[in-house]
């Protein structure tokens, strides 16, 4: 078998094709080594080129919402007040690191979902002082 590094959507194809014929190789085998590398190779391709970032918070905070069967008054004692929940769900204020906190606590919601907001922002920054040379 001929494995080569994947950098394009064809190579990513044929290196798929090449998987399904050794895919279900027996542990030790040359196969089995194939395997292990396609895979790692798809991998990394897939990770460069279609990231999965994490849901924005607000998203993730409905999502748990729909999960339990949740309503708005439901999460006032993570958020605030009902004015409060309901600027955080139209996206008209930032979670605090306090509801952050409470919101992971008590909902399990993930740190990466309701951080990934402050997360995108500072790579904006980041991005944006390269783009200038600061």
């Amino acid at each position: 078998m001929n494995i080569k590094p994947i950098r394009s959507e064809k190579d990513l194809q044929e290196s798929f094709c090449q998987l399904e014929k050794v895919f279900q190789a027996k542990a030790g085998t040359k196969e089995a080594d194939d395997m292990e590398v396609l895979v790692t190779l798809i991998e990394a391709y897939e990770n460069k080129h279609y990231p999965i970032t994490p849901p924005d918070p607000v998203a993730a905070i409905k999502f748990r919402m729909e999960q339990q069967d949740l309503k708005a008054r439901d999460i006032e004692e993570y958020i605030g007040s009902s004015g409060r929940v309901s600027e955080i769900l139209n996206r008209k204020r930032p979670l605090s690191l306090k509801m952050i906190k409470c919101l992971h606590k008590n909902l399990h919601i993930p740190y990466e979902s309701l951080l990934a907001e402050a997360h995108e922002l500072a790579n904006t920054k980041h991005n944006k002082k390269i783009h200038l040379g600061i």
